[in-house]
């Protein structure tokens, strides 16, 4: 009877395994195009706008620093980051006169930064574009309210996912 169970039972998840592969496998490739495509929209919106002074992965650094006054430990641990050096880019940034950076009143070994005014500029670039998206999304790219909500709650599961892989060796 045991045997019968186990062979029953094992049969499905091997199904399930060869449906979710495919579909997990896109899925990866679709977040990594997707992250791609969203740096050529912002630097398509520069280009437009005749600004070649700023790259598109520190366009959107500016964007997600915002209001907050960060290390660049921070950037990376609270996930506004999506580059291969943040130390580079924020050196540039700071060279380039859109962020200050200052050391820590508390953690004099610890640098905070935040924006200028020319760093705010280039985050209110990038509000603006998302803010045009948020208007057209729906009715040009037909993806609705409840898909996104939907769509990130998976991407949320996904993320959390990743990070148990990481924090308990899974």
């Amino acid at each position: 009877m045991n045997t019968v169970l186990k062979t029953e039972v094992a049969q499905p998840r091997s199904e399930r395994i060869g449906e979710v592969r495919p579909v997990y496998l896109e899925a990866l490739t679709l977040v990594e195009r997707l992250h791609r495509r969203l740096l050529d929209v912002i630097k398509d919106e520069f280009d437009r706008r005749d600004r070649s002074d700023i790259n598109a992965v520190q366009a959107l650094l500016l964007y997600n620093i915002g209001d907050k006054e960060l290390t660049a430990g921070e950037l990376r641990t609270r996930g506004y980051y999506l580059g291969s050096n943040v130390s580079y880019n924020v050196k540039k940034l700071v060279e380039m006169n859109y962020l200050h950076h200052a050391r820590s009143r508390i953690d004099r070994r610890s640098v905070r930064i935040s924006l200028t005014e020319k760093g705010r500029a280039v985050h209110d670039i990038i509000g603006g574009l998302y803010e045009k998206h948020v208007l057209t999304v729906e009715q040009i790219g037909g993806i609705s309210g409840d898909d996104f909500s939907r769509m990130n709650l998976a991407l949320a599961r996904l993320e959390r996912f990743w990070t148990d892989q990481i924090r308990y060796r899974l």
